[in-house]
């Protein structure tokens, strides 16, 4: 769902059915930014630097954010969120584009998490510029995140 266009909201409870309260979330994307965060969430959870070995955060082919795509010899470098509550989680999924998958990936620190893993192609040789989306799109991003929030809280249509 990140790319914010218009279309129904895909909720996967074959996919939160097998989240519990304490399990962590590892981000590598647009839900690294706090603007995106608290758009969504209305707060900021809590969060450590994490990294995800034998990842890579790829660039997708006309989207402003990326893929989480295996790379044998790549680290992909990301937040861990470790107090989710089962409606962010609930939140976070809808607004992920059906094109994820939940997995779950093991850290640089030993710790396992779930990510958003990229399944489908588009993905680009060259791996997304978080630095880029920060000064060129993160307020609008993180604008439509907060006007899609309602309606991803209630697992609706987006505007």
């Amino acid at each position: 769902m990140q790319g914010l266009t218009t279309h129904r909201i895909a909720r996967r409870p074959a996919r939160s059915a097998r989240l519990s309260p304490g399990d962590m979330l590892f981000c590598y994307g647009t839900l690294r930014f706090d603007a995106v965060l608290h758009a969504l969430l209305s707060r900021v959870p809590e969060r450590q630097p994490d990294s995800a070995p034998g990842w890579r955060t790829a660039a997708l082919a006309g989207r402003q954010y990326p893929g989480l795509v295996a790379a044998a010899d790549a680290v992909a470098p990301g937040l861990l969120l470790n107090d989710l509550t089962l409606t962010d989680w609930d939140i976070l999924d809808a607004f992920e584009d059906t094109l994820y998958d939940l997995r779950e990936v093991t850290l640089v620190s030993g710790r396992r998490a779930w990510a958003y893993i990229w399944t489908e192609g588009e993905v680009l040789p060259h791996d997304w510029d978080a630095a880029l989306f920060e000064a060129e799109d993160l307020a609008e991003y993180a604008a439509r995140c907060a006007r899609i929030a309602p309606a991803l809280a209630a697992g609706g249509v987006t505007p």
